[in-house]
């Protein structure tokens, strides 16, 4: 079986993931990729990509503490993995490889 793909809306998902490190939760991770993106981004699609990329197990989960903020609701925290992190590794990899392989001439 070959790796495991991942969509760019994914890949920019898991990025967010790693890049809040320990305190990535669906609004953190829709302001971060406004912020770094410009793009909207709807927050039922985050979490879409959340459960596909932890069932692919390059996120994993837990529940944080309950606060009257949030009327008393727990937040899912994300975290990466390290498959995860090896799958972000493999697709910069590739990413840049292809960029590389771009003939000087046709930027012209």
């Amino acid at each position: 079986m070959g790796r495991p793909y991942l969509g760019e809306f994914e890949e920019l998902v898991l990025l967010a993931v790693a890049v809040l490190d320990g305190s990535a939760y669906g609004v953190s991770i829709a302001a971060e990729l406004k912020h770094r993106t410009d793009r909207s981004i709807s927050l039922s699609g985050i979490h879409i990509a959340l459960y596909r990329l932890e069932e692919k197990g390059f996120v994993s989960s837990t529940l944080g503490g309950a606060t009257t903020a949030r009327g008393g609701r727990r937040k899912r925290l994300f975290a990466i993995t390290a498959a995860g992190k090896e799958t972000l590794r493999d697709m910069r990899q590739i990413r840049n490889e292809l960029w590389d392989a771009i003939p000087t001439p046709s930027w012209s």
